[in-house]
Order: structure tokens, then sequence, then C-alpha cells
């Protein structure tokens, strides 16, 4: 693979491997080192690249890789939704603004608390806006267990939410 090729194949995926590994290590920084491995690992194997029908697929599974690997080896837990997801408006008042800003919080911290494959694949469906067939591509898993998982992961966050709502939490 030449240098032409390699950027309009594997540049344009950077945001999105970003995005992904910003969610497994939770700190800005290090999802940056973490795509900066995957782009010279790319790099490197350049060669080999075409024998993958699912370019796409390749790339995420590296980086869901190194970023495990990096979260394992600080013991960092799952990080923070970037701000961008919550919402604002000028015309809510301090107290719905702190209100919404802390339903944010809870739910991000319910995401957290999920098992890791429910919290990879409500991440990728939810999140990253995947469909069933690229989530079940990436992640090796059959398309039956995709749906179980995020099925439980979307379940779980609601009975959490009415729960906490129901005891004012």
């Amino acid at each position: 693979m030449e240098i032409k090729q390699f950027t309009s194949e594997v540049l344009p995926l950077k945001n999105k491997l970003y995005r992904f590994a910003l969610r497994i290590v939770g700190n800005p920084a290090e999802a940056e080192d973490v795509i900066q491995e995957v782009m010279i690992k790319l790099w490197k194997q350049r060669d080999k690249l075409a024998e993958y029908s699912n370019l796409e697929a390749w790339c995420i599974r590296i980086t869901k890789n190194l970023s495990i690997d990096k979260t394992r080896n600080k013991h960092y837990k799952m990080g923070i939704i970037p701000e961008g997801f919550d919402v604002t408006s000028d015309q809510r008042t301090p107290h719905q603004v702190t209100e919404s800003q802390d339903t944010m919080q809870r739910i991000k911290n319910m995401i957290n608390a999920l098992p890791n494959k429910q919290k990879e694949v409500m991440h990728m469906r939810d999140i990253e806006g995947l469909s069933y067939k690229e989530i079940e591509e990436q992640l090796q898993i059959p398309m039956s267990q995709v749906k179980v998982y995020l099925f439980r992961a979307r379940k779980h966050i609601k009975s959490q939410l009415i729960n906490s709502e129901n005891y004012g939490i």
C-alpha cells in the first residue's frame, strides 16, 4: 500500500478510532497515544492491509486491543462521555441545567458500571451509530449476542434510571 492509498483509506478512520479509544481509556491524551500506536502499527503492516476484507473492522480491533492493553497497564476505569453529549440551552433555568448535568453524570456512571461487552456494544451502537452487522464483524461475536448485549445494557440503564427517580437519588 502506497502513501496515497494509505492516506485515502486509513487516515479517514482516525476520528472514529479516536472516539472509540477515548471511550475505552477515558482520557483524551491516552486515546491520542493509542491512535498514534494504531497508525504506526498499520503503517508498518501496510503491505498486508490489502488482505483484509474489512479494513475498518481490522482497525477497530487493533484500537480495541491497544486501548484495553493501555487500561490494564495503568488500571484506568472507563472514562467520560465527551461533553458534546450534554444538551444545553440558553432558555433553561440554572436548576434545569444542574438537574440535566446530574442526570448525564448518573448515566455515564451507570454505563461505566456495565460489563465490558455490554459497554462496548452500547457505545458502538448508540454513540458511534454502527449497524448490528458492523458490530458483529468488528467484535467477532454472533448477531444474536450483539442484540442480547445491547438489550441487557439498555434494560439495566433504564431500570437504574427508573429506580433512582423513584427513590430521589
